[in-house]
């Protein structure tokens, strides 16, 4: 564990109102507390995505109209994006449930960038978040004005930069308080991974090793629907078919080890067809492919590292 995370943890461990994610029960399937932070007590993980590399837009001043921000109003910053919206039920305020982050962030070296409440804020803060971060609890997009708190925060390292974003708002009607957090973890966007193989590179690659690894095949998180941009990859691999007849095919889908196996299992498999099937789609017989999915049972580097994890999500062609 990275030093700065035991800081912040030990900060949370050390304030009685918070909680270790032992003590929470009802979480959405599949969601967590980011290793960064441990959760407000009571808390509960209502939604959860997190995004290995994308841009966040990060407010570094008030919101008063959507359509009025200026370019000096928000930070873009790109990296690794932990979403959690929580649920705190019983009448706690904001300002506590605030109070008790930014403690445990100031002792683990973050520096506010910018914070407000309520009508300093500006009208449309909350609707700003709720419609750029994509992940809020049920009624996180309701008008909480006076009863609403902004943290952004920053820790400046050899790894990058960390940015916490902190949106707590308080639903008295409902008797809870709701809070959404964002992490975005800087770093730069792992490149080299993927070149568009030839249908010849891939031939060869067939008669030396019987398999080849193809990293241009591109699918969302959690998702099986081959994306616009898999393409040129897809029409290579139908050259290769085309011009190779009596050449019969498993198509594999490999996933890291993040989720379950079980889970990853069934995504690799429903991978996989997508690509059979789109195959199928530039005219290649479905009889001479069958889709197989393994999740992570194949790995081609450690799943400790993120650039090891991006190895094994691929897809391969082996020869039958």
């Amino acid at each position: 564990m990275h030093p700065i995370h035991r800081l912040i943890l030990s900060a949370f461990a050390a304030h009685a109102l918070l909680a270790s994610p032992s003590a929470v029960a009802a979480d959405a399937a599949g969601a967590k507390d980011h290793p960064l932070l441990t959760r407000f007590k009571g808390a509960a993980i209502a939604e959860y995505k997190v995004s290995a590399f994308d841009e966040a837009v990060l407010p570094v001043k008030a919101i008063p109209a959507v359509d009025k921000i200026g370019a000096g109003d928000l930070a873009k910053v790109e990296g690794k994006i932990t979403r959690i919206g929580y649920v705190i039920e019983g009448e706690k305020t904001a300002l506590e449930v605030m109070r008790n982050y930014e403690q445990a962030l100031s002792r683990g070296g973050f520096q506010v960038v910018f914070q407000c409440a309520s009508d300093a804020c500006g009208r449309d803060m909350g609707g700003y978040i709720a419609n750029s971060g994509k992940v809020m609890p049920t009624g996180f997009t309701a008008s909480f004005d006076e009863k609403s708190r902004y943290l952004l925060t920053r820790r400046s390292g050899p790894d990058g930069d960390v940015h916490v974003l902190l949106w707590v708002v308080e639903d008295p009607a409902n008797k809870r308080t709701l809070a959404y957090q964002q992490i975005v973890e800087g770093r730069p966007m792992a490149t080299g991974q993927v070149s568009v193989l030839s249908a010849s590179d891939l031939k060869k690659s067939l008669d030396a090793e019987g398999r080849v690894a193809i990293y241009g095949v591109y699918f969302d998180t959690a998702k099986a629907d081959v994306k616009p941009e898999s393409r040129p990859s897809l029409e290579e691999m139908a050259k290769l078919l085309t011009s190779n007849p009596a050449l019969r095919i498993y198509v594999v889908g490999h996933t890291d080890s993040a989720g379950g196996l079980g889970a990853n299992l069934e995504l690799s498999q429903r991978r996989a067809e997508a690509v059979a099937k789109a195959l199928a789609a530039l005219r290649i017989d479905p009889q001479r492919m069958v889709a197989k999915g393994v999740a992570s049972l194949a790995p081609l580097a450690s799943n400790a590292s993120e650039a090891g994890r991006a190895r094994n999500r691929r897809v391969e062609l082996v020869q039958q």
